[in-house]
């Protein structure tokens, strides 16, 4: 059965008119520009919101009129709310920002209209792109932040468990944000440098096959492997070189990872 209605909510450093300007004005900024992250990926060019209601939600590809209207705008007040009708599902969106201290609470409630039966409540994931957008946009180049081409995909009985052991135990990140307890979102992407490590939920029971590992490329490997080791992972290969500096170990799945020291230049 398909849920009526799903909420999320952010906390950001600035005032509701700042805030609201940011969403609407720099959503092609702040949009991470993952490799699942688009309804077509392979041919998106950007992200933008039309101002004013009957302005549309676009996700634009190579053509200037070459787009997918993601939704309508059905009411726009700026620095209050805003709320639009999708046209890719049955819901409606609305977003409002409040102030809250010296920043401003986002809130956005995706719901599925009366009669309808599909949606796609994808802001849980989407909305903390937003302070971490405005946390480096001061420094940040003016163009959106474009993965790199290497993206790896793992499969794991409980995706969400996995990225918090990684990000705990292996100091990976998210340009998103790392899902707490008891969350299953619906998609999960790390990233190590401009690179996208996505997390899957793996739909067999057999265990995870050891015919691939991943590498990743760390500055202190020294510090890393310390810090893994005293996490309790269990370790394959103790630091070694041929060539480079490795060690190799394996995470609570049994996938199998090797860490290298990377150049002063890389």
């Amino acid at each position: 059965m398909t849920e009526l209605s799903a909420t999320a909510t952010i906390e950001v450093p600035v005032d509701p008119a700042t805030a609201f300007r940011i969403f609407t004005e720099e959503v092609d900024l702040w949009w991470v520009r993952g490799p699942i992250n688009f309804f077509d990926a392979a041919r998106a060019t950007a992200m933008q919101l039309e101002p004013g209601v009957g302005g549309r939600f676009l996700e634009v590809y190579s053509l200037p009129d070459d787009v997918l209207v993601l939704g309508t705008i059905t009411d726009w007040e700026p620095g209050v709310r805003f709320a639009y009708r999708s046209s890719v599902d049955d819901t409606e969106t609305e977003i409002t920002f409040a102030a809250e201290g010296d920043g401003t609470r986002v809130t956005v409630v995706q719901a599925l209209v009366t009669g309808g039966s599909k949606a796609f409540y994808f802001w849980k994931n989407v909305i903390h792109w937003v302070p971490q957008w405005i946390a480096r946009r001061s420094a940040a180049p003016s163009t959106p932040r474009e993965l790199g081409r290497l993206a790896v995909a793992l499969y794991y009985a409980d995706p969400a468990a996995a990225a918090r052991w990684l990000h705990t135990v292996f100091g990976l990140d998210s340009w998103t944000s790392i899902p707490a307890e008891g969350t299953t979102p619906s998609w999960i992407e790390l990233n190590v440098g401009d690179c996208s490590l996505i997390l899957f939920p793996r739909t067999d029971t057999r265990p995870p096959q050891h015919d691939h590992s991943t590498w990743i490329y760390v500055d202190d490997l020294d510090a890393h492997f310390a810090h893994t080791q005293q996490s309790g992972a269990k370790i394959l290969s103790d630091i070694h070189q041929h060539g480079y500096r490795r060690y190799e170990t394996e995470d609570l799945e049994g996938h199998h990872w090797t860490f290298a020291q990377a150049r002063p230049t890389q």
